[in-house]
């Protein structure tokens, strides 16, 4: 038996869930197909879920097709839940993408293409709601070819779109119905070339082989010295070789049909277990697995979503949890665009006590995880969404999604219950970690970060759901960052006046190029380190590299500190009276002394934006983009459309979206994504501090002491 593991991702609305009941009723595992409308789906389990008709939390269904085992995972189609997928995207064997054959292809669809396409997840396109009255199944196909990819390959045409008699009939030379082009109006293909006249009908299929081996010659020598050649290849070769190209992430073949009526879901199904690759498993190697999901039991008990990569894990086992992010360091080295704080230090390990796996429709249990599977396991109590578990993974893929750029504080409506309301954020930041949680206990405030206004509308209605509590939120304000304005250097010796501590420390901060992350170096002879309280200079290391970047965490104006290099360039001791908390205490002092001699400029995050309006409404919306401080770089204008690319300041881009369809007769469609930090404009923000303030050496040391 095989396993894939499979996710099926989509902008909101375009039928993701849909697809999900109707892969499920088609093997076997449901007897109805359920309705998001209605609530009834199997994934949907949130109550939330259920009443918004929306997906906030991935979940897992099995089926089986014939000798593999389909761990389908639905995961979140709003873009203010798109950290969902992303932990999703680091742990799935091949994906299907799915687009509205009404709507087309949408803002949220080309940004997950473009991470799949990035992270080389195998994926197939799964043209949706064919038929919906409005369906357009060949303006579809040119949007995919044009917006999202020129490998794809369309698989077949519709006979009848918008009718509910849609049907999807497959191309191929056993199938003498199908015109092998499309329509008769000289159709699109989905492979990059579009137009043309009409094609006659062919009995045989041999126009789309051809097409297919031209599309196939892209990424493949002997393919293209055959269509050079005229050398008709076998149909069954070409197959074999779109299978590789689809494993290989270079080739994307398209499914036309209807997840309501079932129309080309038997087709998208056979391409599933025949297309995409299934899971790689070392069963002979040690245990190595990835959490991307973290639940709660009816009895509060923590439950970890594991995807396992290699070897075996068995009740009882005891597994290592291990913290991502190396130096600092998260999606591509790049911790000023991330969040990233540094796990490293926080390794632990934990007891399994009990494996549920997933198969044939349902979470059964078992005494043993093999490699290759996902199983929800009980007793990791450390664990959180991230985490490797047994032995790190020799090469896994980078997170590329770009970080929360936007916070509100959290305050409870009845003071009392305050308490309670943090416990409850914590709970909820368990499940994303994303969501970042700043207390500041001076004035018992709580802040979250957030992807958009309905993840904070989600947030609020979950607490007063779940947890019984009425919280407000204060107005949503964009999350800045600091970079260093120069270099500076500070350093605290042992015994010297003022040095309160049994330590010596000395920190160099230095700038470094936009997007590079918070480099940590240091350059200290072996015999100024305290080897009678770290085991090793490694050890030592790590320490300082987490103290140093759990204090870059607030600048000087309050903002994380990215993009620079961190160099410990003094280091001393007296034994065995210093101590890890001497050094621990003292680093932040230095370092924020070093701080304030190179400066910071405060950066505010800024979105990419695309978007499309009709051509006679440009004088209209080009005020307002200046207005909300919006740059447009291009402008083209093609006949009744217009066509503005630029930058947008992320605390605007909500303004924006709420003002477009009164600008543009609800016409305007606008992709935003997070781009870039820019230097703020006019007076910088600052945020108040939640820490001890190492900015003010009396107040920290009063603080220290236990007297502020």
């Amino acid at each position: 038996m095989h396993t894939l593991n499979l996710g099926i991702v989509a902008h909101v609305d375009a039928g993701k869930t849909s697809l999900t009941e109707r892969l499920l009723h088609a093997a076997g595992v449901i007897d109805e197909v359920g309705s998001v409308d209605d609530g009834t789906t199997q994934t949907d389990t949130l109550a939330l879920e259920r009443r918004r008709g929306i997906t906030i939390k991935s979940a897992v269904a099995s089926f089986a097709v014939g000798d593999v085992t389909v761990n389908l995972i639905d995961t979140p189609g709003h873009p203010d839940f798109v950290a969902e997928v992303e932990r999703v995207l680091d742990v799935l064997d091949g994906a299907v993408l799915v687009v509205s054959a009404v709507e087309g292809v949408q803002a949220q669809t080309r940004l997950l293409a473009r991470a799949l396409q990035r992270l080389r997840v195998p994926t197939l396109i799964f043209v949706n709601k064919i038929d919906r009255a409005g369906a357009d199944p060949v303006r579809v196909l040119r949007d995919v070819d044009r917006k999202l990819t020129p490998a794809a390959v369309a698989m077949g045409t519709v006979r009848g779109p918008g009718t509910r008699e849609a049907a999807f009939v497959p191309y191929g030379p056993t199938d003498r119905r199908s015109a092998p082009y499309g329509p008769a109006d000289g159709a699109p293909t989905a492979s990059g070339r579009t137009g043309g006249a009409p094609t006659p009908y062919d009995p045989t299929g041999d126009a789309f082989a051809t097409r297919l081996a031209e599309t196939l010659a892209e990424h493949d020598q002997a393919v293209l010295a055959a269509c050079l050649d005229g050398t008709p290849l076998p149909y069954d070769r070409l197959l074999g070789e779109l299978a590789a190209q689809t494993g290989r992430a270079v080739a994307h073949p398209v499914f036309l049909g209807s997840a309501i009526t079932g129309a080309g879901v038997r087709e998208l199904t056979r391409a599933i277990v025949r297309l995409l690759p299934a899971a790689g498993a070392d069963d002979g190697a040690p245990a190595s697995g990835t959490v991307f999901k973290i639940d709660r039991g009816t009895a509060g008990e923590k439950i970890a979503y594991v995807r396992l990569f290699s070897g075996s894990v068995h009740v009882r086992d005891r597994l290592r949890l291990g913290r991502d992010g190396e130096d600092g360091e998260g999606e591509d080295g790049k911790d000023g665009q991330n969040g990233a704080t540094g796990r490293g230090a926080g390794d632990g390990e934990a007891k399994v006590t009990a494996i549920h796996v997933f198969e044939r429709g349902a979470a059964v249990p078992r005494a043993t995880l093999t490699a290759g599977r996902i199983a929800k396991i009980w007793g990791l109590t450390g664990a959180r969404i991230g985490d490797t578990v047994g032995a790190p993974r020799a090469a896994g893929r980078r997170r590329h999604f770009a970080p929360p750029t936007l916070e509100t504080v959290v305050v409870p409506r009845r003071p009392e219950q305050g308490a309670a309301l943090h416990a409850a954020l914590a709970r909820l930041a368990e499940q994303d970690p994303l969501i970042n949680l700043r207390h500041d206990d001076i004035r018992r405030e709580t802040s979250v970060s957030l992807y958009g206004e309905v993840q904070k509308e989600v947030i609020q209605e979950t607490l007063a759901a779940d947890f019984g509590l009425d919280a407000g939120f204060r107005e949503t304000t964009a999350i800045c960052v600091e970079r260093p304005a120069g270099a500076g250097e500070a350093v605290e010796i042992l015994g010297r006046a003022g040095n309160p501590f049994p330590a010596t420390v000395g920190l160099r901060i230095e700038p470094a190029p936009p997007g590079t992350g918070v480099r940590f170096l240091t350059d200290v002879k072996v015999e100024s380190v305290p080897l009678h309280i770290y085991k090793t200079t490694e050890d030592f290391r790590a320490a300082m590299r987490d103290t140093v970047l759990e204090t870059l965490g607030q600048g000087l104006r309050g903002w994380r500190v990215v993009d620079c290099t961190v160099t410990v360039t003094h280091s001393g001791y007296t034994s065995p009276t210093s101590t890890a908390r001497d050094f621990r205490l003292l680093t932040p002092l230095v370092l924020m002394s070093a701080l304030k001699r190179a400066g910071t400029v405060v950066c505010e995050p800024v979105h990419r934006f695309h978007l499309e309006i009709p051509a006679d409404t440009l004088g209209l919306v080009l005020p307002v983009l200046a207005r909300l401080r919006a740059v447009p770089r291009t402008t083209v204008t093609d006949g009744p459309a217009c066509l503005l690319e630029g930058g947008i300041p992320a605390a605007r881009v909500h303004e924006l979206q709420q003002r477009l369809p009164g600008l543009t007769r609800g016409e305007g469609v606008l992709e935003c994504a997070f781009d870039r930090y820019e230097p703020v404009s006019g007076a910088a923000p600052s945020r108040p501090r939640t820490d001890r303030n190492p900015l003010n050496r009396k107040e920290y040391l009063l603080h220290l002491s236990g007297r502020a």
